[in-house]
C-alpha cells in the first residue's frame, strides 16, 4: 500500500469502526479534477446502501476537517463485492486455494499482471501458480490485487 493511503487509513479506521463496519483498504486513483477516493468496508452481515451513505458521512466530515487531499476527487464507499480487493496479509491468508488477480508495482520476469491461484503464502511471499508455473510474489511489490470471483460454488 501506498504511503499516502496508508496515512489515509490509519485516518480514516476509527471513523468507520465507530459505525460498526471494518475498513478492509482505501484507494486513491489520482486523475486531476475527476481524482477518486474509494473505501471499501465490510461488516458479517453483509453491506447495504444505507451502511455506506452511513460511512460516507463519517468519513467526509473528516475529510473537510483535515483535508488531506489538496486537489479535488469523489468519495466512493463501496462493499468489497464478489471480487474482493486484498490489501492485508490477513486478506490474502482468508482465499488461500483461491483464484487471484495481482499486478505488481515492479516487474517479475518481464511481467507485471498474474492470475491464477494461490497456494501458500510465506513469510512475506505469495506463492501462486500460473499456468502450472510456481511464480513468488513479495507483498510489498503488490500494486494491486483482488478475489477471482468462482461463480461454480
Amino acid at each position: 500500500m501506498a504511503k499516502f493511503e496508508q496515512k489515509l487509513t490509519d485516518m480514516l479506521r476509527p471513523a468507520v469502526e465507530e459505525t460498526g463496519k471494518s475498513l478492509l483498504g482505501i484507494e486513491f486513483i489520482s486523475a486531476g479534477n475527476n481524482s477518486v477516493l474509494r473505501l471499501f468496508i465490510d461488516h458479517e452481515d453483509g453491506i447495504t446502501v444505507d451502511d455506506c451513505a452511513e460511512v460516507s458521512r463519517q468519513v467526509g466530515a473528516i475529510l473537510d476537517v483535515e483535508d488531506p487531499i489538496s486537489s479535488e476527487y469523489n468519495l466512493e464507499v463501496s462493499s468489497p463485492g464478489l471480487d474482493r480487493p486484498l490489501f492485508d496479509l490477513e486478506h490474502y491468508q482468508a482465499v488461500i486455494g483461491e483464484t487471484i488477480n495481482v499486478k505488481l508495482a515492479m516487474p517479475l520476469n518481464g511481467r507485471r499482471k498474474f492470475k491464477g491461484e494461490l497456494v501458500s503464502i510465506e513469510n512475506d511471499t505469495l506463492v501462486v501458480v500460473v499456468d502450472g508455473i510456481d511464480y513468488e510474489l513479495v507483498i510489498s511489490n503488490i500494486d494491486k490485487a483482488n478475489l477471482v470471483a468462482n461463480f461454480e460454488k
